[in-house]
């Protein structure tokens, strides 16, 4: 696992087109993919597959993280692999629910636990 300052040296590397960088970067945060990975077992989608896009997710966090705003780099790429999972399992559902009609049924979930 690498540190706060290894991990930046190589992020900086990385952006500036270092494929070696790329490699140590996801070899060492294969763990945190895995992990993500694991809450999206058994929505109809390969545990590979599943893997794959987290790794594409992990990628772009590498690409559009900034520095400048002291944040951890795990703490910005866990929403991106999330979001590149996400993204994947509802464009690629057969049935598409509008959002008027996805906060027409929560506000129905909601007024029905209150009663």
């Amino acid at each position: 696992m690498l540190n706060a300052e290894q991990t930046l040296f190589y992020l900086r590397k990385a952006k500036a087109g270092d494929v070696g960088a790329k490699e140590t970067l996801m070899n060492n945060n294969v763990l945190l993919i895995k992990s993500i990975v694991k809450r999206f077992i058994g929505k109809g989608v390969e545990y590979d597959d599943l893997y794959q896009l987290g790794c594409v997710g992990f990628l772009k966090a590498i690409k559009n993280f900034d520095e400048k705003f002291g944040v951890v780099f795990s703490t910005y790429a866990v929403p991106m692999i999330i979001g590149e999972i996400r993204r994947f399992l509802r464009d690629s559902s057969p049935v598409r629910v509008s959002r008027s009609l996805r906060d027409t049924a929560y506000k129905a979930i909601t007024a029905r636990q209150e009663l």
